[in-house]
């Protein structure tokens, strides 16, 4: 790993840090709907130096239960440490990587633009190319609701930038695997 310090007295021209990327990890954990459940797992990722990067938690079918989606990276080994600690919880039913799996993937982005009237239409025509639908219409705003994979949300966002993002809420990934496998 390549990293430059930077002190207080040295210039600054260019911050060059060479971390190689990891991998992301897709965790579905299904636990008991009770209070402290999330603290304790954000722990166990703690503990082991991991960044949770997305964090999904909604009820399940089953209202005593609540389903975590976790994006997290870092190396394998330890991703399988993690997991076989979240499985030893008392309150967690089960913990599984999805990524190497065959899932259906989806996050959601609202976005609020800085338009006026005469871009509104360079603005809409571009969130219709991504299925944005149209929450809410002002003199010098826009707000877009796009959903769709990490890729696409990331390409739209893109696009919206030349505009000026004002505000930008995105949603962590929620997952669920194809045909009868579990999620």
């Amino acid at each position: 790993m390549n990293r430059t310090i930077i002190t207080t007295d040295t210039p600054v021209t260019t911050l060059e840090l060479a971390i190689p990327e990891q991998p992301l990890h897709t965790l579905s954990v299904l636990v008991n709907n009770q209070p402290g459940v999330l603290a304790r797992i954000a722990q166990v990722f703690a503990r082991r130096g991991y960044n949770i990067e997305s964090l999904v938690v909604s009820p399940a079918a089953d209202g005593r239960f609540s389903r975590m989606t976790i994006g997290a990276r870092g190396e394998e080994s330890g991703l399988d440490q993690i997991k076989a600690q979240c499985n030893k919880l008392i309150d967690v039913i089960h913990c599984y990587d999805h990524t190497s799996d065959d899932i259906v993937s989806k996050e959601l982005a609202l976005v609020k633009i800085s338009v006026g009237p005469d871009r509104r239409a360079e603005a809409l025509q571009i969130g219709e190319h991504y299925g944005c639908k149209t929450l809410d219409l002002s003199q010098d705003s826009l707000i877009l609701m796009v959903t769709g994979d990490s890729g696409k949300l990331d390409a739209m966002i893109d696009m919206m930038s030349d505009f000026g993002i004002i505000e930008l809420v995105r949603t962590g990934k929620v997952v669920m695997t194809r045909g009868s496998g579990t999620t």
